[in-house]
């Protein structure tokens, strides 16, 4: 019995050394006890960079116009209040307030921009100058060759889903949009 005792004791302690002596070395990780009587302090653990401010031009129909610096993730709302707010009898038109705002981007607020008049002479009436896909409304897209009410408001659903459009060619990224209908679309479009 003492001999099947000590090999057991024996078996235990070398399982025991194998264990320990192939576990993985690593000098990344240190285990603090919590408990120790130790007066150093664990040092913080490193936290992400916090995010850069977001800064826009908001003109038009404002208090204020003009540059404003916003918190990482503010929506266009709160770009028009740093703005000073609307301005009395002020209207913001098509301007989503609940999108997030771009760093860099201009807002206009209110229908004050002039639209480019429609050359009697061009087709159905499409606007001779190319269209701004960030500030078209419904209306304004219906005259894009090719584009009936259910294609411009899907390409308004996207606009508000995504934010504004950084390049032309993202308009492809609008479900009915191939390849053949923005070559047709894209001398008529800018961003």
């Amino acid at each position: 019995m003492r001999a099947l005792t000590v090999a057991a004791l024996v078996a235990v302690m070398g399982t025991g050394v194998f264990f320990w002596a192939t576990r993985p070395e690593s000098d990344a990780f240190e285990v603090v006890d919590p408990v120790s009587s130790s007066d150093e302090v664990p040092a913080a653990p490193l936290s992400a960079p916090s995010p850069r401010p977001v800064v826009v031009h908001v003109a038009g129909d404002v208090r204020s116009p003009g540059i404003v610096t916003l918190p990482p993730d503010s929506r266009v709302h709160e770009a028009v209040s740093a703005a000073g707010g609307l301005r009395p009898k002020a209207e913001v038109g098509a301007l989503n307030l609940a999108r997030k705002v771009l760093d860099g981007e201009q807002i206009a607020v209110g229908a004050d921009q002039p639209q480019p008049p429609a050359n009697p002479l061009s087709p159905a009436g499409a606007p001779t100058a190319p269209l701004d896909l960030n500030t078209a409304t419904l209306e304004q897209l219906q005259q894009l060759p090719g584009v009936g009410p259910v294609l411009a408001q899907r390409i308004l659903d996207h606009r508000t889903a995504h934010g504004p459009f950084r390049t032309p060619e993202q308009l492809r990224d609008v479900t009915g949009i191939g390849a053949r209908r923005y070559a047709d679309l894209a001398p008529h479009i800018r961003v």
